[in-house]
């Protein structure tokens, strides 16, 4: 069966790579993809070369990372899923692949494929939470209301219960869906956020100013998780940092996908406004004007959803 894949091989250089793929092992499944997704706050900085964490990028290199699909066949060995199957991957832009049985999420389908692809993200946001583990009267303040942020806000308020939960936000669209879940304040500008007032924080903006501003809100021995990629500014540690005698912690990918899809997909009927978090979406043969549209801000959408069929 071939494989369509789309590659990066060089600075805004992406193009649609064909190859045959390898016989199935006992313990994979093959997937012929329905869905993905385009994580811009990652996948733009690789697209331009505008990552500050990766000043030479190498390539050619695989694009994307969240991937809905139909299950084709299973390996012997497969217990977990079967033929016709709608599961989750970490694949990214393939118009089918081939995964081990372990990296899959299996999906009820009934449950609309636009919030079942936020699991990975959502999975991701909840383990920067998890870390810091704040207590229902905790206030916690999210800088960035982007889709990592509303994710990690979601889960703040429906799974932590906390109840004081505040976001800065400059981007005054994305207020929408914050104060949806509950958020208690959403702060446009660092001149609304208070100083010494926040037990807890989360950066997702990948923003130094925004950074600077939540530590200078933190109260004293206040914890901060940095859930963004820090991909667009490079940060340092401010002063508050240290006369606050802060505690800051790094994650990076999810606790544990489908022990949080159990929580998250029962959370549909509660919480599927979350689905407008796809501002924009695009067929598979747009998918390389997309990423250039982005590039441009023709378009400047929280989050792209992709439509896969076999025709490219």
């Amino acid at each position: 069966m071939k494989q369509k894949s789309l590659i990066l091989s060089g600075y805004k250089n992406l193009i649609w790579e064909t190859c045959s793929m390898s016989p199935l092992k006992k313990d994979e499944v093959l997937i012929k993809t329905i869905a993905g997704a385009i994580s811009i706050g990652a996948e733009l900085p690789q697209y331009n070369e505008s990552d500050v964490t990766d000043p030479h990028p190498a390539y050619p290199r695989e694009t994307g990372y969240e991937s809905y699909g139909e299950v084709l066949e299973v390996g012997s060995n497969v217990t977990q899923a079967k033929v016709g199957d709608r599961v989750l991957s970490f694949y990214g832009h393939k118009d089918s692949a081939i995964v081990k049985s372990n990296k899959i999420v299996v999906v009820p389908k009934e449950l609309d494929y636009r919030y079942a692809l936020l699991n990975t993200l959502s999975c991701d946001a909840a383990k920067g939470v998890l870390k810091l583990n704040p207590e229902r009267v905790s206030r916690v303040l999210v800088t960035g209301g982007g889709t990592m942020g509303t994710l990690a806000v979601h889960f703040l308020k429906k799974y932590m219960n906390v109840k004081h939960v505040d976001m800065l936000e400059p981007n005054k669209q994305r207020h929408v869906i914050p104060k949806h879940i509950g958020v208690e304040n959403v702060f446009s500008t660092k001149e609304e956020v208070s100083e010494h007032s926040y037990d807890y924080a989360l950066e997702c903006s990948s923003r130094f100013a925004a950074f600077e501003t939540l530590l200078r809100s933190m109260k004293l021995e206040g914890k901060v998780c940095i859930l963004s990629d820090g991909n667009k500014d490079l940060f340092h540690l401010t002063e508050d940092f240290y006369a606050k005698e802060l505690t800051i912690v790094g994650s990076s990918d999810g606790w544990n996908y489908n022990k949080h899809a159990d929580w998250f997909f029962k959370e549909y009927q509660t919480s599927s406004f979350l689905t407008d978090i796809f501002e924009h979406e695009v067929a598979q043969e747009n998918l390389i004007h997309c990423f250039a549209e982005l590039h441009t801000n023709q378009i400047s959408p929280m989050k792209v959803l992709v439509h896969y069929d076999r025709t490219v």
